[in-house]
């Protein structure tokens, strides 16, 4: 199945989307943090606390978060859910760079490792993880349902697969604030702090 994700690219039309990330990510991984806390107005906080709450009653020691980039939501979830392994995964080691400067400071590097991996064709054995989070990620998934397929295959049975993302609101004034917020405000705020305006028009 297509879908709409999949054809919006950071930068042009030709190169593929996965490699056009990964670069769009190496190249603002430095203002990441910074940007989207103050973008978000800090939600995106609250937002990754109710997922990893979720989680909470089934224990999962052996988890995966998909897109880690800078390991937010890694940390917070090792920090609330005490597994006994937590590998964040990403196409990107710019962000995957940062990740690990943030996970030493806060005396979590010997449970939360890193890894570079494509989410179309994970390196894991089948049925590895109890649980797989996913925050603001899917929408960078070169092929949606490969992604989900390979997320499937190395989730244990009765796993848990905790996909957490932004949709557009569709109510009147919120759909057009939203439209004003994230075609404008967004992209020139993020081309000032992170020089990439192109990355800002396309993550909204």
């Amino acid at each position: 199945m297509n879908y709409p994700q999949e054809k919006i690219k950071p930068y042009n039309a030709d190169e593929k989307k996965s490699v056009q990330v990964e670069k769009m990510f190496d190249n603002i991984a430095p203002a990441y943090d910074q940007l989207n806390h103050a973008l978000s107005w800090n939600i995106d906080k609250s937002w990754r606390r109710k997922a990893i709450n979720w989680l909470e009653p089934f224990h999962p020691q052996h988890i995966m978060d998909v897109a880690t980039g800078t390991g937010d939501f890694a940390i917070q979830a090792c920090q609330t859910l005490h597994p006994q392994e937590l590998i964040g995964t990403d196409i990107s080691e710019g962000m995957m760079n940062v990740g690990r400067e943030k996970v030493k400071a806060a005396g979590l590097d010997s449970r939360i490792s890193f890894a570079k991996e494509d989410c179309t064709a994970l390196t894991f054995p089948d049925k590895r993880f109890d649980a797989i989070t996913v925050a603001f990620g899917v929408r960078n998934f070169e092929d949606l349902d490969k992604g989900l397929r390979e997320m499937h295959r190395v989730l244990k049975d009765n796993g848990k697969l905790v996909i957490l993302e932004l949709s557009e609101p569709d109510w009147f004034p919120m759909k057009q604030l939203y439209a004003v917020y994230s075609k404008i405000v967004i992209p020139t705020l993020g081309k000032l702090l992170s020089k990439d305006r192109s990355a800002y028009t396309y993550l909204p």
